[in-house]
C-alpha cells in the first residue's frame, strides 16, 4: 500500500477520464462533473502524462479512445465503481457490534412486564446497543413518534400521525385485584359484591371516570384516583380497595405483593390491541431489528403468561 500511495498518481483523473471516455468530448464531460472544459482538459493531459502514452484520439468534433485508453478505461471502471459504492452505500448492521442507542416508547402497563425480558434478548442478541425508555400513553404517544422524542413505541393506540405503522402485539384483558385479607369477593365474583366494594383506579386524566363507567354506564364508589400503575399493588395491599387492572399489570403487581389475589371480572369488557407502533420514515436495519426482538419477546412472554379471565378496552383510564 505505501508504495501505491507513493505514486504520482490522483485518483480523482481516473474518475474524469472514464467520464469522458462515456462521453466522448470534453465539453459534455464537463458538465456532467460540473467542471469547466479547460479544467477537465487539464486533468486529462495530467493523466496522459502519468500514464506514458496518449488516452484520446480527435475523431471528428469528439474524442475517441487509444489503444491504451481503451485498456485503461476496462480496467479502471469496475474498481471506480467498487469505490464509489463502498464510501457511498451505508454499512451494513451486525446486531453484535452495533453501539446504536435507540429510544423506546413504553405504555405504563408494560415496562414492568415487557423491558426485563426485552433488555435480557437484547443482552444476548446485541450486547452493544442502548435502550432510551421513556413513558407513552394512547394520548402522548402520536405527539412523541412525531416529534422524534421516541423511534417506537409500544402501548394502545388511538388514533396516530399520517405514516405511522402499527402492528397488533397481542389483544390484553382486564381482572380484579384485591387483597383478600381483607375483602371477600367469594369463589365468583357478582357485579353486585363488585360494586359495593371501594375502588382505585389509574387515570390518565386524573378524574375519577375508569374503563369500567366507560363500558357498562355505571359508576364505582372511587375512593382513590392515581396517574399511573405503579402504585396501584401498594395502594391495594392492606386495604379493602378493589383495582381493575390489565392482566399482564396484575400479574407484575402480584410478584411484589405476592399476598394479593386476582379475579375474573363480573362482566365483560370489550379487548383492545396493545400495539407496537414506529414512523413509516424510521426504517433502517437497527430498528428493523429492534422491532423484530419486541414482537418476539412479546410475544413469548405473552405465551408463558398464566390466563386470567376479563377484557380489556382501550380508554382514558381503568
Amino acid at each position: 500500500m505505501n508504495e501505491i500511495y507513493g505514486r504520482d498518481l490522483d485518483l480523482n483523473l481516473l474518475r474524469v477520464f472514464a467520464v469522458v471516455a462515456d462521453a466522448g468530448s470534453v465539453t459534455a464531460a464537463a458538465s456532467r462533473l460540473y467542471l469547466t472544459q479547460p479544467a477537465v482538459s487539464a486533468a486529462l493531459r495530467r493523466l496522459a502524462t502519468t500514464v506514458g502514452a496518449p488516452l484520446f484520439s480527435r475523431k471528428g468534433r469528439g474524442l475517441a479512445l487509444t489503444a491504451r485508453g481503451e485498456r485503461l478505461v476496462s480496467e479502471a471502471r469496475p474498481h471506480l465503481a467498487a469505490l464509489v459504492s463502498a464510501a457511498l452505500s451505508p454499512s451494513a448492521f451486525d446486531a453484535k457490534t452495533s453501539d446504536r442507542t435507540l429510544r423506546l416508547g413504553l405504555a405504563d402497563t408494560m415496562d414492568g412486564w415487557l423491558l426485563g425480558p426485552l433488555l435480557r434478548a437484547l443482552d444476548e442478541a446485541a450486547p452493544h446497543m442502548r435502550l432510551i425508555v421513556l413513558p407513552v400513553q394512547f394520548r402522548t404517544v402520536g405527539e412523541a413518534l412525531s416529534s422524534r422524542r421516541v423511534d417506537m413505541a409500544v402501548t394502545v393506540a388511538d388514533e396516530l400521525p399520517a405514516g405511522t405503522r402499527r402492528e397488533t402485539l397481542f389483544l390484553g384483558g382486564f381482572v380484579c385485584l384485591h387483597d383478600p385479607r381483607h375483602t371477600r369477593l367469594g369463589k365468583a365474583v357478582t357485579r353486585a359484591r363488585y360494586l359495593e366494594h371501594e375502588h382505585v383506579i389509574v387515570s390518565y386524566n386524573g378524574d375519577l371516570r375508569g374503563v369500567v363507567e366507560d363500558a357498562l354506564g355505571v359508576h364505582r364508589k372511587v375512593r382513590c384516583s392515581v396517574s399511573s400503575f405503579h402504585s396501584v399493588g401498594a395502594v391495594v395491599e392492606g386495604s379493602k380497595l378493589l383495582a381493575t387492572v390489565p392482566e399482564l399489570v396484575a400479574r407484575t403487581v402480584r410478584c411484589a405483593h405476592p399476598a394479593l389475589r386476582v379475579s375474573t371480572l363480573p362482566f365483560e369488557i370489550p379487548r383492545t390491541p396493545m400495539e407496537l407502533v414506529w414512523p413509516e420514515a424510521l426504517d433502517d436495519e437497527a430498528s428493523r431489528f429492534l422491532r423484530g426482538l419486541i414482537t418476539r419477546v412479546a410475544k413469548a412472554s405473552r405465551a408463558s403468561a398464566p390466563r386470567v379471565g376479563g377484557g380489556a378496552r382501550r380508554g382514558r383510564s381503568r
